[in-house]
């Protein structure tokens, strides 16, 4: 997974991820402006399949907070969330009378940004 802090934020990256960005993306916005340990909690409750992709990225980015900027995990909020469309692996699935159908097999980019969360007084 590639890291990386920005300005703003500590980001961590699951690239060419094995599942579509669609399927992805409808657990993103479940999780998406939550503390990280909510988004973490509620990721272990939730039976889709990029659930767990989504989980790891998180503790990456935890992780790297850490590390680069000493910040506390639970001062953490899932600022942003992205899955990005990676490249598609063609396939061929043989049909009746000698003929073949395409397969696409999608891939994604999962990104995670991190932030520290602020207080609105």
């Amino acid at each position: 997974m590639a890291a990386k802090k920005t300005d703003d934020g500590f980001t961590a990256k699951h690239r060419l991820a094995r599942i579509g960005p669609r399927k992805v993306r409808c657990v993103m916005d479940v999780i998406r402006g939550l503390p990280v340990n909510d988004a973490l909690a509620q990721l272990k409750h939730i039976h889709k399949r990029a659930a767990p992709m989504i989980a790891k990225v998180i503790k990456s980015a935890m992780a790297n907070a850490q590390q680069e900027g000493n910040v506390d995990a639970d001062d953490l909020v899932v600022a942003e969330t992205y899955a990005d469309p990676g490249p598609v692996l063609k396939r061929w699935s043989p049909r009746a009378m000698g003929r073949v159908y395409g397969i696409r097999r999608r891939t994604s980019h999962i990104s995670v940004v991190l932030r520290k969360h602020e207080e609105k007084a």
